[in-house]
């Protein structure tokens, strides 16, 4: 249970500014490895490679904290589907008076080809409901970096609704398992190098990881 000494512990002078990871999705089994669940899975593959338990509800969110690299880190999935996640991302950024460029979204996005990631320091919500909820309850303001993680568009005439509540075929998981481990790698190198720096490397690996993708059959 979060208390008083928790929050002066990673929130004094003395510490370098805490940084809070948000991962999209919806609760419960139901939903679990569908595709507008990837934020959710981010979140879980950067809190297993280090180590850090997501034990707590905290703020309407399973929340979890630790250091890496002796940086305080904030790990949260909201749990109030993917709607009104704003309702605990907002909370989440109050509590530890955390500045919007520390607080670190990551979601779902059907611009970018399955697999293919993209680190934003800024951004619009791109009609996705959650970073509506999430701009909403940072009243209006949109200048929080984003992990895109991208699952590709539905086939046909398929209803966009119905695709971001399919699971993955086994072509398209194997893409999302590597850029899990894409992201965990970029998400430590943001924690020592800083948010524009990582970017840029970043991003120059997904522009070219995007080209090979795009000579592919879609999965």
């Amino acid at each position: 249970m979060l208390n008083r000494l928790s929050r002066r512990c990673f929130c004094t002078a003395a510490q370098p500014a805490p940084w809070l990871f948000v991962g999209l999705g919806n609760p419960g089994d139901k939903f679990k490895g569908t595709r507008h669940n990837v934020g959710f899975e981010m979140i879980d593959a950067f809190a297993e490679s280090q180590g850090i338990a997501m034990n707590t509800l905290h703020c309407k969110a399973i929340f979890g904290q630790g250091f890496v690299g002796g940086i305080p880190v904030f790990l949260a999935k909201p749990q109030t589907y993917m709607n009104l996640c704003g309702e605990s991302t907002g909370p989440l950024g109050a509590y530890y008076k955390l500045p919007l460029t520390r607080v670190l979204v990551f979601h779902d996005d059907m611009n970018l080809p399955c697999g293919v990631l993209r680190l934003h320091d800024k951004g619009g919500h791109g009609s996705h409901n959650g970073l509506k909820s999430v701009i909403y309850h940072f009243r209006g303001n949109r200048e929080f970096p984003r992990l895109r993680i991208g699952i590709g568009r539905p086939p046909g005439q398929m209803d966009p609704k119905a695709f971001l509540l399919q699971k993955f075929n086994r072509t398209a998981q194997e893409r999302i398992d590597d850029a899990l481990k894409e992201g965990v790698a970029a998400l430590k190198l943001l924690l020592s190098k800083g948010l524009t720096e990582t970017a840029r490397i970043f991003n120059t690996d997904q522009k070219y990881k995007h080209i090979r993708y795009q000579t592919l059959p879609t999965p």
